[in-house]
């Protein structure tokens, strides 16, 4: 189910908050998991049993880990739990790419019999929101045994946690210990729920009103012909306003789902293409993802304790895996490497690095420029997509023609708006929290807009739902 259709908006959700309301607090959480596997459900039912897998490898590991009475027993079911969680992503989401791989080198000494394969290619379907859930739970194990969290009481209690829909599907990726007392305890008042509605309001309007109008530029840019130096650019920075616009929209909206039953969820976004390095870049976009490899990888290989040149490799190593976790394929890898390579280099070059020399507004502009650069890599079905998108940026003249491109002159005009929201306005968590009657009436003139638009146009899937 996706928060951007009618059927949530008007069937699903005032359903689940009118029930949630009603009930007692004791049967709260076990009404947010049935209605969460509703919602994840939605469309494949059958995936409810890999999302209730995860749940319950994960807390009955860390009730076997939190009673053993051994180190060695506590490292045996943290593994146990560790292993069987990856296993679980690494196969729906890996064993294609790697048959891939496989039959690509075994035909190199053997030719097919059936003309077609030496070894069969798994055609797995993706189960949405995997990379998401998966994370999520591993979490709760690894900080049970480092003595970062507490047990989870029952298993009604972790299973809300773990599948709570408003997170569920592409964050952010929410820590049991973040939350755990709010699990427990958590107050629900006319000003939470009204802040909740506001980051609703604001995350809804970021994805139906702006992250699909941005979409409709992207084609131009990312299509099997060779675009033109106009279109390239305009393809691509229509990419990087659409994949912020509908992630961050996409997070706002978690937030101000678990606001209004009662939850604080982390803020997720803060403006990441105002940064002027691509250190401050990874501070500020999908933050729970880039603290959960800080924490759970990066630190783990060594961090920055054991030298500078590992300090190096243990960068690019993570990033080179969050390419890996954000899909299964070499462009996606490539996208990490870069990252990678770019966050070492100003490890290595430190206060001598060029952005750290330039005054902060042509900083910015650089800094923008090479995440653009990683956009095209991590749009790009392939390498020769992504060359083809390079070679019109750089390698073609502008004609100021935009040929027989179905383009409106709106929608030109509406990216170097984008672009300037993204640097100079404020986001969804600066602005005040104080309601006021005006603020009211701006809030509701903006949740009405794009419901209006809900309504109005055909629904299109957040990107991070493919992750």
């Amino acid at each position: 189910m996706v928060f951007s259709t009618y059927i949530f908006l008007f069937v699903y959700l005032p359903l689940t908050l009118g029930v949630y309301y009603l009930l007692p607090f004791r049967m709260r959480a076990f009404w947010l998991t049935l209605t969460s596997y509703v919602f994840y459900g939605w469309m494949r039912p059958e995936y409810c049993t890999l999302l209730a897998a995860a749940t319950l490898l994960n807390y009955y590991c860390g009730k076997r880990m939190v009673r053993a009475q051994t180190e060695t027993s506590r490292k045996v079911w943290l593994t146990v739990a560790v292993a069987g969680s990856l296993g679980l992503l690494g196969f729906y989401k890996y064993a294609g790419m790697f048959t891939h791989w496989a039959d690509t080198v075994a035909q190199l000494f053997v030719t097919p019999a059936n003309g077609v394969n030496v070894i069969p290619i798994l055609d797995i379907i993706l189960p949405i929101g995997i990379s998401f859930f998966t994370f999520q739970a591993i979490s709760y194990p690894i900080d049970l045994y480092r003595g970062d969290a507490e047990e989870a009481p029952d298993l009604i209690s972790f299973a809300s946690y773990i599948s709570m829909f408003p997170q569920l599907i592409a964050g952010p990726i929410v820590r049991y210990q973040w939350i755990a007392e709010e699990l427990k305890f958590r107050t629900h008042t006319p000003a939470k729920f009204a802040l909740g509605l506001r980051f609703f309001a604001h995350g809804l309007a970021k994805k139906v009103l702006l992250a699909d109008m941005f979409a409709l530029a992207v084609p131009l840019a990312f299509c099997e012909g060779q675009p033109t130096f106009e279109l390239a650019w305009i393809g691509i920075l229509g990419y990087t306003l659409q994949i912020y616009f509908d992630f961050a929209g996409y997070s706002d909206m978690a937030v101000g789902l678990g606001l209004m039953m009662g939850f604080t969820y982390p803020q997720n976004f803060n403006s990441p293409y105002k940064s002027a390095s691509i250190t401050e870049f990874w501070r500020r976009w999908h933050i729970t993802l880039s603290t959960w490899l800080r924490d759970y990888l990066y630190i783990p290989l060594g961090g920055n304790r054991k030298g500078a040149a590992r300090t190096y490799i243990n960068l690019t190593i993570v990033m080179l895996l969050g390419g890996l976790w954000h899909g299964a394929s070499i462009v996606f890898m490539l996208w990490g490497l870069w990252h990678g390579l770019l966050l070492a280099s100003e490890r290595w070059l430190e206060d001598k690095h060029p952005l750290k020399r330039m005054p902060r507004p042509l900083a910015v502009a650089c800094t923008n420029l090479l995440v653009i650069l990683s956009w095209v890599l991590f749009r790009a079905e392939n390498f020769r997509m992504a060359g083809r998108i390079l070679k019109g940026m750089f390698l073609s003249f502008p004609t100021f023609a935009l040929g027989d491109a179905l383009i409106s002159p709106g929608l030109l005009l509406a990216i170097p708006i984008g672009m300037a929201i993204c640097l100079f306005a404020p986001n969804s968590w600066e602005i005040s929290p104080k309601q006021t009657p005006v603020l009211a009436m701006r809030d509701a003139a903006i949740l009405l807009a794009a419901v209006t638009a809900v309504l109005a146009t055909a629904s299109t899937p957040f990107l991070y739902f493919q992750f």
